[in-house]
């Protein structure tokens, strides 16, 4: 059941070339639940509607009544409170993981538990695929559990390996191929997050569910 937020003052508004903004928002919740509205209002012109973090992306054409379409980014709005709402049905992805990661014990101390209940914690939820970004293949999920809460390494790592199971501030995912980050390792999967060569290249979109059962 959604609630009536207000967003902290008003987002700020940006724009991004001749035909797009960007609205700035305090939280993923009103980002997902603003992209909703877009969505569901079908206002004339806007012709694509790109969720991240922090921000919407809104490119529209010449015909779009910009005044609307601000109030619409600015309005309070009801948060979501699943994100697969905001997004088509997507399908489920049940992603096994090797619970070997670097930063496991690391994480556990900073949030007084045991290994075991990390886990077990990071198992236990259905996550959703709020968007995708930073590399092709990489999907950022929603519904991590609050108690894996986790800011960024102050230290990027310059190497973290393909498969590589991570936490970050709200997020979890998966890293589709061997990069710079700095996001907490809980593991790793041999699940394929991005195939270039497949008709269907990305294992998890937008709107997707995923499950990490350990292996």
């Amino acid at each position: 059941m959604s609630s009536r937020t207000p967003l902290t003052g008003l987002p700020r508004l940006l724009p991004y070339g001749p035909a797009a903004v960007l609205a700035e928002y305090a939280s993923i919740d009103q980002v997902l639940a603003v992209a909703q509205r877009l969505r569901t209002t079908g206002l004339d012109g806007v012709i694509d509607v790109v969720p991240a973090a922090r921000t919407v992306l809104v490119t529209y054409g010449a015909d779009v009544d910009i005044g609307l379409l601000h109030r619409l980014l600015v309005e309070p709005v009801d948060v979501v409170a699943d994100p697969a709402t905001a997004h088509p049905p997507g399908r489920h992805t049940v992603i096994e993981v090797v619970y070997d990661g670097c930063d496991l014990e690391a994480v556990a101390d900073a949030r007084s538990l045991s290994v075991d209940e990390v886990v077990e914690l990071h198992c236990g939820a259905v996550y959703t695929a709020a968007f995708c970004g930073f590399m092709p293949g990489f999907a950022y999920l929603t519904g991590l559990d609050p108690r894996l809460t986790m800011p960024r390494r102050d230290v990027p790592r310059p190497r973290v390996p393909a498969g590589s199971v991570a936490i970050a501030d709200a997020f979890s995912a998966v890293y589709p191929a061997v990069s710079p980050g700095g996001w907490n390792l809980l593991g790793h999967t041999e699940a394929v997050m991005w195939d270039e060569a497949s008709a269907t290249p990305v294992l998890v979109v937008p709107g997707s569910t995923v499950r990490f059962v350990r292996r």
